[in-house]
C-alpha cells in the first residue's frame, strides 16, 4: 500500500543491510527502527496565543543481543553510513556489558510484515496555523461563565503524525504511519473566595476533524459547569461509610494507576522500582476485585490515542485481559520480559522514540461494560455520593491505595441524586476500591493522557476509560 506521507530519501534496503551486518558482527539478534514524528502545536492563555509552532523528531534506533548481552544506539539521521555506525556502537555496548549483565532472550513469536495507516479526512500537516489558531478561538471564546468567575483559561494543541519502519532478524517487518490530534485544558475559577481548577484532554489517533468528532467544545463547556457546581453551590461533603457511585473519568484514572502499570511485566521484575515505584503484582494472591470487574487494555480501539496494531517489536497487537472477573490474570509483554517468565509476548513494546528502546507500556485501558443503567445504579443507594470527576489524585509507589478528590459531586438519598457537595475525598486500597464494586453500569466513556515510564522517560499517548460502576461501603471524607 502507498502511505500518505513518507520520509524523503529513505530506503528500506538500508535497514535490511543494518541487521545483516548486526548478525555478521555476532549479534543474536538485531533490529533497525526508522522512527519520525512530526507536527505542530500552539497555546491560548486567556484568548491569547503565547506560542506556538511545528516540531519534528527523527531517526533510526538500533538494538542488538550480544553474547547474552542487550545493546543499543541511535542516530538522528537515516542516511546509510550513519545507520551502519550506529550498529557498530550497539554491537559494541552490548559486548562492553555481556560479562556484567544477565542473559537476555527474546521469545519466538509469529511476527508481522505489514504496512498500514491510520485514514484521516483533514490531514492534520496540510491544516494552516492560522486554521488552527481559529478553530481553538472559536472554542475558548465561545465559553460563558456563571456566577463563578473564570480567572484563567489555558488550551493547549498539538498533533503528532508517527511514522514508523521496523525490521527484525527474524522475520519482522511493519511500516506504520499513526497521526493523532490532541488538546489539553485548564480552566481556573473562583467564586467569594474560594477557587478550584479543573483539566483536562481531548483526543485521539486521526486527523484534525477529530476534534468535532470528540466533542471539544462540549467537553470544555461540562467541565466549566462542573466549576460553577462546585464553586457555587458545593456543600460540605459527607463523612463515613457509604455506598459511592464512580464516574468513567476517574474509574479510568484508577484503572491506569492501578491496575496498568501494576501489571507491566518490567515493572513486576522490578525493572521500574528506581523511577516510578514498584508492583503489588509480586506478592498479591489472585483476586483482586469482584466478579463484575474485567479490565482491558486493547491496542485495536479504532481512533484510541495508543492505537496500534503492530507493537515495535512486529508482534501483532490484541486485547490484553488484565483483570478476569476480579481475578489476576496477564501481564503486558514485551519479547525481553515473555522470554524470562516462559510467555508470549502480547504487543506491549512501545518506544516514544527512536531515542529509546521498546519498553512494556499500557494503549488503551478500560472496564469492561456492564448491564446497568446510571438510574439503577443510584436505584440501589439509600445514602451515599455520586463522584463525577476530580480535581487531583495521587498513588503511593507499590499502587495499594490512592486518594481521589473530586470536584463536582453529588449526594445520593433515597435512591436519588440531590444537592451538589465539593472536595469529597476517597482514599481507598486498591483491592478494597475493586472487590467492593458491585455494579458496572453499560456505558462507556474513554479519556486520554500522556503516560510517562522510563528513564530516560518516554512519555507516550494512552486512552482509559470505562463505564459507571458503583462501590458498596467505602469510607468518604
Amino acid at each position: 500500500m502507498a502511505l500518505s506521507w513518507y520520509p524523503e530519501g529513505f530506503d528500506p534496503l538500508d535497514l535490511r543491510q543494518a541487521v545483516e551486518k548486526a548478525l555478521e558482527l555476532g549479534a543474536s539478534y538485531a533490529e533497525a527502527r526508522l522512527h519520525i514524528k512530526f507536527g505542530e502545536g500552539l497555546s491560548l492563555l486567556n484568548d491569547n496565543v503565547i506560542g506556538g509552532g511545528p516540531r519534528f523528531s527523527g531517526g533510526v534506533a538500533v538494538r542488538v543481543i550480544v553474547d547474552g548481552s542487550l545493546g543499543f544506539a541511535s542516530t538522528s539521521s537515516w542516511d546509510k553510513g550513519s545507520v551502519l555506525d550506529a550498529v557498530e556502537r550497539a554491537v559494541k555496548s552490548a559486548r562492553s556489558l555481556a560479562r556484567l549483565s544477565g542473559k537476555v532472550t527474546m521469545s519466538e513469536e509469529r511476527l508481522g510484515r505489514a504496512s498500514y495507516e491510520v485514514k484521516v479526512r483533514v490531514k492534520p500537516w496540510d491544516t494552516s496555523f492560522e486554521d488552527k489558531v481559529n478553530f481553538l478561538l472559536e472554542v475558548s471564546k465561545s465559553l460563558e461563565p456563571g456566577k463563578a468567575s473564570l480567572d484563567s483559561k489555558l488550551i493547549a494543541y498539538r498533533d503528532d503524525t508517527e511514522y514508523k519502519y521496523l525490521v527484525t532478524s527474524d522475520g519482522g517487518e511493519v511500516e506504520s504511519l499513526v497521526p493523532r490530534v490532541e488538546v489539553f485544558y485548564n480552566m481556573a475559577a473562583s467564586y467569594e473566595g474560594s477557587r478550584a481548577n479543573k483539566w483536562g484532554e481531548v483526543g485521539g489517533s486521526g486527523g484534525f476533524e477529530l476534534l468535532d468528532e470528540l466533542g471539544l467544545k462540549g467537553r470544555l463547556e461540562e467541565d466549566l459547569q462542573s466549576l460553577e457546581v462546585a464553586l457555587t453551590r458545593g456543600e460540605k461533603p459527607p463523612k463515613g461509610v457509604m455506598d459511592v457511585v464512580i464516574s468513567p473519568e476517574i474509574v479510568g484514572l484508577a484503572l491506569h494507576e492501578s491496575i496498568g502499570h501494576p501489571s507491566e511485566a518490567d515493572r513486576v521484575l522490578g525493572r521500574e522500582a528506581a523511577q516510578a515505584g514498584r508492583s503489588y503484582r509480586e506478592y498479591i494472591g489472585g483476586r483482586i476485585g469482584s466478579e463484575v470487574v474485567t479490565v482491558i487494555d486493547d491496542p485495536t480501539v479504532p481512533g484510541s490515542s495508543g492505537f496500534y496494531l503492530y507493537d515495535d517489536e512486529a508482534v501483532p497487537a490484541r486485547p490484553r485481559i488484565l483483570i478476569d472477573k476480579g481475578l489476576l490474570a496477564e501481564l503486558l509483554h514485551n519479547r525481553e520480559t515473555a522470554a524470562v517468565m516462559g510467555v508470549r509476548s502480547n504487543a506491549a513494546a512501545r518506544a516514544s522514540s527512536f531515542r529509546g528502546e521498546p519498553i512494556v507500556r499500557m494503549a488503551t485501558t478500560y472496564m469492561a461494560p456492564g448491564d446497568y443503567t446510571f438510574d439503577e445504579l443510584v436505584e440501589g443507594i439509600q445514602e451515599g455520593v455520586y463522584l463525577k470527576n476530580y480535581m487531583e489524585w495521587n498513588i503511593d509507589e507499590w499502587r495499594l491505595t490512592a486518594r481521589y478528590v473530586g470536584l463536582e459531586a453529588y449526594l445520593i438519598k433515597g435512591g436519588k441524586v440531590e444537592r451538589p457537595v465539593r472536595n469529597v475525598v476517597l482514599q481507598i486500597p486498591t483491592q478494597d476500591f475493586y472487590s467492593r464494586i458491585d455494579a458496572v453500569a453499560k456505558d462507556l466513556r474513554f479519556y486520554p493522557g500522556l503516560c510517562g515510564k522510563g528513564e530516560p522517560m518516554q512519555p507516550l499517548p494512552v486512552w482509559m476509560g470505562g463505564p459507571h460502576v458503583r462501590l458498596r461501603g467505602v469510607r468518604v471524607g
